[in-house]
């Protein structure tokens, strides 16, 4: 069995990994990444927040990203019946970037691939992690790749990057269920060919059907636009009756009133995946010699696009930190990366559990709409969870939840 040894192997070619990695090398680490996948892919996650571009920047990723002219993204629409709510990014509480990008992953994360190739990391496709050991901090993995060779790599760290394949929290049994009640989603690509002109057809929209299913529509530079149905598992598995994931796409876009005659007719261009019961989480983000990051750690709901923006803030922060720890500093994994992802995640976890309790979509969509909670609760959407100077972070547990119920009683008095 042939070895290979490097100072860190990343696992997983997609955001995160390719953050992670670009960093890495940008501080001559010796790194290593291996996809199980062939690039490109067709995976969700295509509306961005603009957190996600510091890391970006910071790593070297930026000026590649760029050069593709994806659409950009300057915030978010949510619509309910005839209510109409829009953030706009450059419009929010407190410092960061004021816009994003929305994007075909395949394509996004292809470009982030090869940009991390050309900078002379090696990468490795269709390589899968069957098994891993650890002895303190070091490690040896066995991998199997396309050809069917199985070899290991020795490595003084790990950076689990794998995504959905959450391969660390298999092998190690650090699976755990999410607080979060099931949900699932059903998406597709369509050529947007009745997309108007202007703001109307790039504007990234979440129309809510009902208080928890909401439709998610994402239009790209490229003319073709991500649809895509969210909901409790049980609402969505009844979409259709024989689990034909194009029937129960198309009887949700049936049931927007503001996009049926835009989508109603049009081809889908892949068959519509199907996404259940996505939330996860795990027992720990760290172990000796390793960090989990992105998906591979926590993943909540797609209704605000945090997704990559907390792949991208562990992979940088996993990074940073295993830089520190082989350059000889001890690390408190516990206090420096575990609670600071986790308190990101505890807030955005508020945000997504008030919107599904109605709690939310009451300040979204009261009038007269107050500007300085709109432009807190924007910066909370475009990513900047750790802000503790904004009060919708700092008492995010107490003050959505609060100001809903004043909401209420107002409404109540003056009936």
């Amino acid at each position: 069995m042939s070895k290979e040894f490097v100072d860190v192997l990343v696992i997983g070619a997609g955001p995160s990994g390719c953050v992670s990695s670009a960093f890495l090398k940008k501080n001559n680490i010796n790194v290593k990444v291996v996809e199980k996948t062939k690039f490109p892919r067709i995976v969700v996650g295509e509306s961005l927040i603009p957190r996600v571009m510091d890391h970006f920047d910071e790593a070297g990723l930026f000026p590649a990203l760029d050069k593709m002219g994806f659409e950009k993204k300057l915030g978010a629409r949510f619509m309910r019946g005839d209510e109409v709510c829009i953030f706009d990014f450059s419009n929010k509480f407190g410092e960061g970037w004021d816009w994003t990008w929305q994007v075909p992953r395949a394509d996004f994360d292809n470009t982030l691939a090869q940009e991390v190739i050309n900078k002379g990391i090696d990468l490795e496709f269709e390589t899968e992690v069957v098994g891993i050991e650890f002895n303190g901090t070091d490690s040896i993995t066995t991998v199997k790749t396309k050809d069917g060779e199985t070899k290991e790599i020795h490595a003084k760290f790990v950076i689990d990057s794998s995504g959905y394949g959450r391969v660390l929290p298999r092998l190690l049994d650090l699976e755990k269920p999410s607080k979060l009640s099931p949900h699932s989603a059903i998406f597709s690509h369509v050529k947007d060919i009745n997309r108007e002109e202007g703001v109307e057809g790039t504007l990234i929209s979440f129309d809510i059907i009902e208080t928890e299913v909401w439709l998610w529509v994402i239009p790209f530079s490229d003319g073709n636009t991500s649809l895509g149905i969210v909901g409790p598992t049980e609402y969505i598995d009844k979409l259709s009756e024989n689990g034909d994931t194009a029937e129960a796409l198309r009887k949700a876009i049936s049931l927007s009133d503001y996009y049926v005659k835009r989508f109603g007719d049009v081809e889908f261009l892949f068959e519509p995946r199907h996404l259940k019961d996505y939330s996860c989480s795990v027992k720990s983000l760290f172990g000796d010699g390793f960090a989990l990051t992105g998906n591979a750690s926590e993943f909540l709901d797609p209704v605000f696009s945090s997704g990559m923006a907390f792949a991208t803030e562990s992979g940088m922060l996993a990074a940073k930190l295993a830089l520190r720890q082989l350059n000889g500093e001890t690390i408190d994994w516990q206090k420096e990366y575990s609670d600071y992802i986790l308190y990101g995640v505890n807030v955005f976890t508020t945000y997504v559990k008030e919107w599904y309790t109605g709690n939310l979509q009451e300040l979204f969509f009261h009038q007269p709409e107050n500007p300085d909670v709109k432009r807190k609760i924007c910066a909370v959407l475009a990513g900047y969870v750790w802000n503790k100077k904004n009060p919708f972070v700092r008492l995010h547990d107490s003050a959505v939840v609060n100001l809903a119920n004043y909401i209420k009683i107002e409404k109540l008095e003056q009936q």
